[in-house]
């Protein structure tokens, strides 16, 4: 299922919504960091205290919404974590037109380099207990 991980069909329609009300309050409903960059940092604090998944949209602009939804199972690290999205990640975008990594052990990165477009990457949500995820311009 290239192009996106999906862990039910409702994600396209969440995404949307949350796209839609970051385009009618012009992003403050997501904060600053909604801004297209061209490499993002996805941090990764502490591990899994239960099963679940971690929800997020990509979106180049001009581009299409890609949806990532990636399980996460108890018991793993915050590097195991950090490498679960990488590999979630990698599996969910478009071949060739980005760089993901992990850096730090528990970070992710997510890049491109111009001429790409710019791209956003915003957590919709997650279900995993005591991992907490922050994403922002890298």
């Amino acid at each position: 299922m290239r192009g996106q991980v999906m862990a039910n069909g409702s994600l396209r329609g969440l995404a949307a919504a949350v796209l839609a009300a970051s385009a009618f309050t012009g992003g403050a409903a997501l904060g600053h960091e909604a801004r297209p960059a061209h490499s993002w940092r996805i941090e990764v604090s502490e591990g899994a205290n239960s099963d679940g998944t971690i929800r997020f949209v990509v979106t180049p602009v001009g581009g299409e919404i890609t949806t990532v939804a990636i399980p996460i199972k108890k018991g793993r690290a915050e590097n195991d974590v950090a490498k679960d999205l990488r590999d979630g990640f990698i599996h969910a975008l478009p071949t060739g037109g980005y760089e993901v990594e992990v850096d730090d052990g528990e970070d992710v990165l997510v890049k491109t380099k111009d001429p790409a477009p710019k791209f956003s990457v915003i957590m919709i949500d997650s279900t995993v207990k005591g991992t907490r995820v922050n994403v922002e311009h890298d």
